[in-house]
C-alpha cells in the first residue's frame, strides 16, 4: 500500500511567488510560476521540444558566465548556475518542462519554468540570479533561433544535401533510358530519364540554398535587450559577450543582433526561414508526386521507373505494393505548408515592442524542421537510392507518342506535320508509320528525324 496515499499533502510542496503560495508536486524541480501556467494553460498535449530546451539551457549558461564577468553576480553562485543549465542543455531534466505550448504570447511561463529548474538545482533565485540581465522577451525569441539554426545546419541541409547526392547519382545511372516526355499531363517530346532527375535534384540544391540564405537573419541573437531592447537591468556588453559564448559552443556564426527593437519586435527572420521551408516542400512534393507517378501501375499505368517494395499495400488485394515512402513525405510537405501559414500569421501580430505568438512560432517552426529532415533522410533512403527503370517500357510508350512528330515540322511544316498526327490517331497506327506514307521524306531522313535520343539532346553518355 501507497504510504502516501491517505495524505496528499505529502505529494505537494508549497512554493511562494509574487503572488502568493502555491501548491507544487513533491518530485518537481519547477516552482510556483511554473505551476500556474500548469493550471492557466490545460490547452493541449504539446510541449516544446528537445532543441528548444537545449538552447534555453545554453542561454543561461551563458547568461550566468557573463554576468559573472562583468560583475552582476558572484563567481560561485554564477558557476553553480552554468552547472544547473548544462544539466538543462543536455536534457538531463526534460520531464521537468511542463507548460504548454500555447500560454502567454511571450512565453515567460516556459522562461520562468526554465529559471526555476536551474535555480532549484542550483540553490539560488529564479528571478534574482538565473534571469539575471535577461527578459522572457529576449531569451525566447533568442531560443527560437538558436534551435532553428542547430536543426537547419545539423539535420536538414546534411539531409537535403544527400538527397541532392542521390537525385544526382540517380540521374548519371538512368542517362541512357530515353523517354517520353509530359507537358499538361499530355505526351511532349523525348528527353532522358537521366535528364529529368537532374531537374530534381538542381531543385533540391536551390532549395538548399534558399535556406542557407534564410539562415543568415536567423544568425542575428535578442539577447541582451532585456524587456523593449533597451537593455535596461543588464550590464554593458551583456548582450554581445553571451552571443560570442554561444557561437563558441555551437559554432555557429552568431551574432548580437544589429537593432533590438527590430530583434524583439518582430520575427520578420523566422517568416523567412519558415518560407524557406516552404518552398523545399512545394520542391519536395513536385518530385516524389512525380516519382510516384513514374512509378504508377505496374501494368496498367506509367510504370518507367520502379520503387523499392517495402511493405504490402493494401488489406484487401493481395500483392499490391504502393508508393507509401513518397506518399509520407507529401504528408509532412502538407503539414509544414500548414505550419508556415500558422507562423506568418502569428509573426504579424507582433504589437509595438513585442510579438506575442512566440511559443507557437517556435513549436511550428522547430516541427518542420525535424519532420523535413526525417522525411527527406526516409525519401532518400528508402526510396531513391533503390529506383531502378523499365527501359523497355519507356521504350514502347515513347514509340506510341505522336510528340515524336515535332522534328518532322521543320521539314514539312506545322501544317503538314499536324495532318500526319491527325490521321495517326484516327487510324490508331504511330507517327513513323503515317509518315513514311505521308511526308515524302526519305526512311533514311525520318530515322533521323524520329531517333528519340537525338531530340532529347545531350551527350550519349552521363555528363
Amino acid at each position: 500500500m501507497d504510504p502516501e496515499a491517505g495524505n496528499p499533502s505529502l505529494r505537494f510542496r508549497l512554493e511562494h511567488d509574487s503572488m502568493g503560495d502555491v501548491r507544487v508536486p513533491a518530485e518537481a524541480l519547477y516552482g510556483a510560476q511554473t505551476q500556474r501556467a500548469v493550471e492557466n494553460f490545460p490547452i493541449s498535449r504539446l510541449r516544446f521540444p528537445r532543441p528548444f530546451l537545449r538552447a534555453l539551457g545554453l542561454i543561461k549558461a551563458c547568461a550566468a558566465r557573463v554576468n559573472a564577468q562583468l560583475g552582476a553576480l558572484p563567481p560561485a553562485l554564477a558557476a553553480a548556475i552554468e552547472n544547473a543549465a548544462n544539466q538543462v542543455t543536455e536534457g538531463a531534466h526534460d520531464a521537468h518542462f511542463v507548460v504548454d505550448v500555447f500560454q502567454t504570447g511571450s512565453g515567460t511561463s516556459t522562461n520562468m519554468n526554465a529559471n526555476e529548474v536551474i535555480a532549484r538545482l542550483s540553490h539560488t533565485h529564479p528571478n534574482d540570479h538565473v534571469n539575471r540581465s535577461q527578459s522572457s522577451n529576449d531569451v525566447i525569441p533568442t531560443a527560437i533561433h538558436i534551435a532553428a539554426a542547430e536543426l537547419a545546419t545539423g539535420q536538414l541541409l546534411p539531409e537535403m544535401e544527400k538527397l541532392r547526392s542521390a537525385l544526382e547519382q540517380k540521374s548519371l545511372e538512368l542517362w541512357d533510358v530515353v523517354k517520353v516526355g509530359r507537358t499538361h499531363l499530355q505526351d511532349a517530346v523525348p528527353l532522358r530519364l537521366g535528364q529529368e532527375f537532374s531537374g530534381y535534384a538542381r531543385q533540391v540544391e536551390l532549395a538548399a540554398a534558399r535556406l542557407t540564405l534564410a539562415l543568415d537573419g536567423i544568425y542575428e541573437l535578442p539577447i541582451g535587450g532585456t524587456a523593449v531592447g533597451t537593455g535596461l537591468n543588464a550590464p554593458p556588453g551583456f548582450g554581445a559577450a553571451v552571443t560570442q559564448l554561444i557561437a563558441g559552443r555551437t559554432g555557429l556564426p552568431f551574432r548580437e543582433a544589429r537593432n533590438h527593437f527590430e530583434a524583439q519586435a518582430a520575427r520578420d527572420a523566422v517568416s523567412f526561414l519558415s518560407g524557406a521551408l516552404r518552398t523545399y516542400s512545394i520542391a519536395l512534393t513536385k518530385i516524389a508526386n512525380d516519382i510516384r507517378w513514374l512509378a504508377s501501375g505496374p501494368r496498367c499505368g506509367i510504370a518507367e521507373v520502379r520503387l523499392p517494395a517495402v511493405q504490402p499495400g493494401s488489406s484487401i488485394m493481395p500483392g499490391k505494393v504502393n508508393p507509401v515512402i513518397a506518399e509520407s513525405v507529401l504528408m509532412v510537405c502538407a503539414q509544414v505548408i500548414g505550419y508556415d501559414a500558422a507562423i506568418a500569421w502569428a509573426c504579424a501580430a507582433g504589437n509595438f515592442e513585442l510579438n506575442t505568438m512566440m511559443p507557437v512560432i517556435a513549436y511550428d517552426l522547430l516541427e518542420s524542421l525535424d519532420i523535413l529532415a526525417a522525411a527527406t533522410r526516409n525519401f532518400t533512403q528508402r526510396c531513391v537510392e533503390g529506383i531502378e527503370a523499365d527501359p523497355d517500357r519507356a521504350r514502347s510508350l515513347l514509340e506510341r507518342s505522336f510528340a515524336l512528330a515535332t522534328a518532322l515540322a521543320p521539314e514539312i511544316g506545322y501544317e503538314r506535320t499536324a495532318a500526319i498526327v491527325h490521321e495517326a490517331w484516327q487510324s490508331n497506327r504511330s507517327v513513323r508509320e503515317v509518315a513514311e506514307e505521308k511526308s515524302g521524306l526519305s526512311a533514311e531522313r525520318l530515322n533521323q528525324l524520329f531517333d528519340a535520343a537525338r531530340q532529347a539532346g545531350g551527350p550519349p553518355h552521363p555528363p
